[in-house]
């Protein structure tokens, strides 16, 4: 049986496709490459499903979140904050899988931070 290999895309919507990207680059510090072409580090990835009438993903009309692996939580929400972004002031510990953050993208959408133990 073939199986996945890993994740090879996140795509949303937006009014601004290129101030959308510019955000993730200039904030979250992605090295998108042409045609958003970004080769993250090795690590683990979550694949979960939550009930739809969950709080987790923020806006009820918000069906997917992404979530992004950081090398120091702290340091990235400051650096959010820093840069006028929307952060969630909580943070969530999670015993042995690590810390979680989460921070709003201009286009209303709640973006995960995860910090792995």
């Amino acid at each position: 049986m073939e199986r996945v290999l890993g994740i090879g895309g996140c795509f949303v919507r937006s009014a601004d496709p290129d101030a959308l990207l510019a955000w993730y680059r200039d904030a979250l510090g992605m090295d998108l490459g042409p045609y958003g072409l970004w080769h993250q580090d090795d690590g683990p990835t979550v694949v979960a499903a939550f009930p739809t009438d969950t709080e987790y993903l923020g806006d009820p009309t918000q069906r997917t979140m992404l979530g992004f692996r950081v090398r120091d939580l702290d340091a990235m929400l400051e650096q959010l904050r820093a840069l006028g972004a929307r952060v969630d002031p909580q943070t969530q510990d999670m015993d042995g899988v690590g810390r979680f953050g989460w921070v709003t993208d201009p286009d209303g959408n709640r973006v995960e931070l995860w910090q792995p133990t």
